[in-house]
């Protein structure tokens, strides 16, 4: 059995303990959901072991972790370029690189112990998804990741900070998508500003995996515009994808 460098396997076997997925996950990924049950497996080992993830998230790491991050696919357009900034155990980077084959995924994440983890883990699922060492703000990563449709996060970094080191990455009219809290329409309003002077505007709180998960996934997306067409001023809209 190969094992990661820390000495834990990057693959366990969904039959070695993992527990079982939820029915929701069969209809998020179809029938790439064996490649989420190994993601699983390593998450609830490798993951733990390596601290990437906490043991008390064991028990919630379909619903909480997974399956949230994997309905974020519902906007994202057909065959887009992704990059997941400040990926750490790949959340939400793998979980849409399995459940859309079809993105071209690339994970940006500075340290070293989880990029071993991420490449040890897309190796022995066979996906197509790179990951590039470094942070978001950094010229090489700007360089290597960026131009991109579309940038994602997880609990990265306040909205201010998070806008300037995404919407660099993405080209005019790409969006960044940033997973957020029930409290993200204050954030928004808080940084506003900021937000604009990052180059973002048409900024729409969205929710994602309606009648799928419960509570559905809050998404803040943003669109990165020319300063020409920078807006002032706008309410939050609340809609839900489909």
């Amino acid at each position: 059995m190969e094992r990661g460098t820390d000495g834990v396997d990057p693959n366990p076997s969904p039959a070695s303990g993992a527990e079982e997925p939820p029915a929701e996950a069969a209809q998020v990924f179809g029938d790439r959901l064996p490649l989420a049950q190994q993601y699983y497996a390593a998450l609830a080992g490798a993951g733990v072991e390596r601290g990437l993830i906490g043991p008390r998230e064991l028990p919630r790491l379909w619903d909480r972790h997974i399956l949230n991050c994997a309905v974020l696919g519902e906007l994202i357009a057909e065959g887009a370029a992704v990059v997941d900034v400040g990926s750490g155990a790949g959340l939400p980077g793998i979980p849409l690189a399995i459940a859309r084959p079809d993105l071209r995924v690339t994970l940006v994440e500075p340290l070293l112990r989880r990029t071993i983890f991420l490449a040890e883990f897309i190796e022995a699922a066979g996906l197509d998804v790179m990951v590039v060492r470094g942070r978001a703000e950094q010229p090489g990563v700007r360089k290597e990741a960026g131009g991109a449709d579309v940038v994602t996060s997880r609990a990265v970094a306040p909205l201010a900070k998070l806008a300037q080191w995404s919407l660099p990455l993405v080209h005019e009219h790409g969006r960044m998508l940033a997973l957020k809290g029930s409290s993200v329409a204050e954030e928004l309003e808080r940084d506003r500003e900021e937000l604009t002077r990052a180059g973002g505007g048409n900024a729409q709180v969205l929710e994602c995996g309606v009648g799928i998960i419960t509570p559905p996934t809050v998404v803040l997306s943003v669109e990165r515009l020319p300063r020409s067409e920078r807006p002032g001023r706008r309410g939050v809209r609340v809609r839900r994808a489909r």
